[in-house]
Formats: C-alpha cells, structure tokens, sequence
C-alpha cells in the first residue's frame, strides 16, 4: 500500500514546493493567479453565462453599468459575455502553439548541437533559410489558400513557421551544456543520446525552455487574433479577435459608444499576456534543480 501511494505524495510534496517557488515572487503570484481565473472562466464560463444569439436594439453600445460591467456592442450583447464565451479558443491555440513550437525546436536544437558534424551544417542551414522567411505575409497568403477553421490546425501551423529562432537558441543552450564535466562523464560511460538529452542536459535547461514556451504562446496569440481580425480565419465561435474584428467593421472606432466594444478584447489579450509573462519571472526558480532544494 505505502508503495502505491508513494507516487501520489512526491507528486503533492513538488508540487507544494512550486507553488512556494512562485509565491515568493508576488508579481508571478499574481500572473498565476489570474491565469488560472482566465482559463476556468473560459472554459467553465459558456456554462453558467447564457448565450448572446439575439440583437437587443433596445441596448445598443451602452456604456458600463451594473447590469453591463464592459457595457454592450453594436448588436445589444453584453461585451463581458462575449469575452467569457471567446476566451476558449484564444488559449487553446495559444497552448497547443507554444508547446509544438517548443517541442520541434527543443528537439532539432539539441540533436544539431549534440551531434555535431554533417547533421549541425545541415539543420542549422535549414534554420538559416527558415529564419528569412517573413513569417506572418506567409501566414496570411496561406489562410486564404487553406481553410484555417480548425483550431488544432492553426496551431501547427502556426509551430511550423515559428520554431527555427528557438531552435537555434537552445542549440547554443546545448553547446554550452555539452561541456559541463557530468555531460562529459556521460557521454564517456556511453550512456546513450536521448539519456545524455532528455535525462542530463534538459532538466538544466528546463527554466529557459518553459520561458520560451510562455513566448511562443504569446506570439501565437498576436497571430491568431491578427488573422481572425483580417477576416481569414473564420472561427465559428466570437473569439476575442472576432469581437474585436467586428466592432472595428462597425466604425466603432469612431464612436465614442462604442469605446467598450474594443476596450474590452484588447483588454482581456493584454490581461492574458500580461499574466503570461509575470508568471514566468519565476519559472526559473521552479525549474532549477538547485534553487528547488532552498524550500
């Protein structure tokens, strides 16, 4: 029995020391905070907040009140509603983006930078030809050949055009680590390439990664509310830049009304970014071994 719950309290007892970690740092605290509040009232709110699906002319570009907190858009629907109902696809794409931007770079960084020889020349020249590739006209000029409606499939995409700059940021994050003395040893007692990687050289890393990652998907961000804005990516739900998109269609840009319909989205990405970025002041402390051991 002792065996079998074994796993279940070292998994309690780390994760006490993360939150300890990031405690320390009020500022990350705080970005946690709210990141968790943004992700429970985007997923769990659509549940509880009733669906804007009808005009109400009657409350049309109201400004806040007690019964409209961010007060109403062009259309009479309550602009803290759509937030709540257009936050969901903002943070999967975000996440799901950052994570395989991460993951492709993490891996053609380390095998270049390991291996060395024929195989850096190689990738790293690939890298090279992606990094002159401009980005977002590319990803524009595909959303209007492919339809970008799913949102798994944004993502990839997204990861496809956005590994290369980190990918050559942890091959110099290896190169380094390849001369420390237990890599060495390692590699002496041929341990093995994914042993010396995944088990020696990335938990020493793992603060620059997770970093990393936190910038990819505030990256992802930009872009997907970029092209939702531009109309390109027909999302079926009114994500944040579609409420966004929408208002500006509408003149609300120059309506002082309608100030609430655009405050509102930019503000909810501004928050989540914000929160995203706090947070990682402190990941560095959560994932270095030897800062752990302090708590």
């Amino acid at each position: 029995m002792a065996a079998i719950t074994a796993p279940f309290g070292s998994a309690i007892s780390e994760t006490g020391k993360t939150f300890k970690l990031i405690a320390r740092n009020p500022a990350s605290f705080i970005g946690l905070l709210v990141l968790v509040v943004i992700t429970i009232v985007s997923l769990v709110g659509p549940m509880v907040i009733p669906p804007q699906n009808h005009a109400n002319v009657a409350e049309i570009l109201e400004g806040p009140s007690s019964r409209h907190i961010l007060g109403t858009d062009f259309q009479g629907s309550d602009n803290l509603a759509l937030l709540v109902y257009g936050g969901k696809d903002i943070l999967e794409v975000a996440f799901v983006a950052g994570l395989l931007t991460t993951l492709l770079a993490v891996a053609v960084g380390s095998v270049s930078a390991f291996l060395g020889g024929i195989v850096d020349t190689v990738l790293m020249e690939l890298v090279n030809i992606w990094l002159t590739i401009p980005q977002f006209p590319l990803l524009a000029i595909l959303a209007t050949m492919v339809k970008l409606s799913d949102i798994f499939l944004l993502a990839v995409l997204l990861a496809l055009l956005g590994w290369a700059g980190l990918a050559r940021q942890i091959r110099s994050q290896v190169l380094s680590l390849k001369q420390r003395d237990y890599v060495e040893a390692a590699m002496t007692l041929n341990l093995g390439t994914p042993h010396i990687i995944f088990r020696e050289m990335l938990p020493n890393m793992m603060s620059f990664v997770a970093i990393s990652l936190i910038f990819a998907a505030t990256s992802a961000i930009y872009q997907q509310t970029s092209l939702v804005f531009l109309g390109l990516v027909p999302f079926s739900s009114a994500n944040w830049g579609t409420t966004l998109s929408l208002a500006y269609t509408k003149g609300a840009i120059y309506q002082s009304d309608a100030a609430w319909t655009m405050l509102a989205p930019v503000g909810a990405i501004a928050l989540f970014q914000l929160a995203l970025v706090s947070l990682s002041r402190s990941l560095d402390e959560v994932f270095n071994p030897r800062l752990r051991t302090s708590v």
